[in-house]
Parts: C-alpha cells; structure tokens; sequence
C-alpha cells in the first residue's frame, strides 16, 4: 500500500513539474489544449496543463542558413556552382508552427531553388559584377514567399561562384583584350589632343611673325647643346620670300 501511494505521489509531483515551464527573453511557446492552437506565451514563466496542452517552443533570433552549393546554367549558357548564406528569424511564432511542417528544412529548400532560378537569369558577367542587386532580388523573392509561414528573410549574400578551368582562362583572356583596348583607346584620344594643339600653334604662329622668329632662336639653342657634327641653320621663311624678291627684280632688268 505504501508503494502505491508513494507512486501516486510521484505521479503528481511530476505532473506539478511538468506545469512549470522558463521560457527565455528570445524564446516563444505555442500552446495548443487538446490538438487546438490556444496562445502564444512567453517570455518568463509560463503554466501548462499537464496532458490537456502541449507547447513547442520556437527561437526568434536570427538564424544563419547555410545554402548549398547549386549547379545552374546562367542566361550565356555556362555552367557554374553557385552557393549562398541566408539570414531569416521568426516574426510569427504561430504560423511557423501551424502553416508549415518544418519551416528550417522549407525554408532551405526554397531557398536553393530560388538562387537558381534567379541567378538562372543573368549573364556570368553580371554574375560576378552585380552580387549586391542579385542578393536583393533574391532575398525580395524569399521575404515574399516566405511571409505565409511568420518568417522575415533579413538578408541573402552570395558567397561563391566556381567557375570550370576553362573558362577561367577565357575570362582571363576577355578582360587582358578589354584593357588592351582602353589602352588603344587612350592612346588615340592623346594623339587626337596633341593634334589639336599642333593646329592651333600653327594657326598662332601664322598670325604672329614675331613668334617665328622666337622659335626660330629657341631652336638654335637646342641644336647648340647637343654634341653633333651636324650643324643646321634654318633659313626663316621671310628671307627667302626677299632674296626671290630681289632675283625677280634682276631678271627684268
């Protein structure tokens, strides 16, 4: 008799414990009384009816999901292996745990399919040059798609993009034509300027004399400076207008 007693006793003291529940400041518990959903509790302490309600406890801190590697093939048919990080907290306790079964295990699935299915989309060049606008569109999708299960998609980062061997080379090839050409392209652009200057001093020095005859000393310097053999007198253009001046005049006397 006293056993029986002592395992009634026992019964109810576990029964007793088993009300008693701490539920963290981060922390929800979603109560249901007899298979229906009750309330959301919590934080603190909180009483559940033994048998009568169940509670499932759910975190709402943000959770950090890492995202597996995808093989896709973009918009410029080439294939690349592409993975991500995903960064989501519950905002609604009640239908993270009502509307979906395991909102981890969704939410990680819709996940993959959306990076491929968006990324699937673009070129590789804006694969690899526009990750900030990509990372939006696809955290946009998720937030959307996901707000039927009381999730919030905080923030998606690409985090990277493995290319074939070969194809490495040909973007290595693309990117040496591209500064190949700006090269090119620069050095146009500074003998189109040079250009312009030489005909506007040109069109100076046809106006001025005077500044013929100030480059003509000036280049008499340089040639003096240099150690040459050769010597150059420039002959300016006025004296030879004279002498053929002068040759005219004898010829018609």
């Amino acid at each position: 008799m006293n056993i029986f007693l002592l395992t009634i006793a026992a019964l109810i003291v576990a029964l007793l414990a088993s009300a008693f529940r701490v539920l963290r400041e981060y922390e929800r518990g979603v109560v249901f009384m007899l298979g229906r959903f009750h309330k959301v509790k919590g934080p603190g302490l909180i009483i559940i009816i033994p048998i009568i309600q169940q509670m499932v406890k759910v975190d709402l801190r943000t959770l950090v999901l890492d995202v597996p590697s995808q093989d896709l093939i973009t918009r410029d048919n080439v294939s690349v292996k592409v993975n991500a990080v995903l960064y989501f907290r519950v905002i609604d306790p009640q239908k993270a745990i009502i509307n979906v079964e395991d909102y981890m295990e969704a939410t990680g699935q819709l996940a993959q399919t959306t990076l491929r299915s968006v990324l699937g989309q673009h070129d590789l060049d804006e694969l690899l040059s526009e990750r900030d606008k990509l990372n939006d569109d696809i955290q946009e999708i998720l937030d959307r798609q996901t707000d039927q299960w009381g999730i919030k998609v905080a923030n998606v980062e690409i985090k990277h993009v493995d290319i074939d061997e070969s194809m490495i080379r040909a973007i290595a090839k693309q990117a040496e034509a591209e500064r190949e050409r700006r090269a090119k392209v620069i050095h146009a652009e500074g003998e189109q300027q040079a250009a312009g200057k030489l005909v506007e001093a040109a069109e100076l020095l046809s106006h001025q004399p005077t500044a013929i005859q100030l480059r003509y000393l000036q280049t008499l310097t340089e040639i003096a400076g240099e150690k040459s053999s050769t010597i150059v007198f420039p002959v300016p253009s006025q004296l030879m207008d004279t002498l053929q001046k002068v040759m005219s005049g004898k010829q018609q006397e």
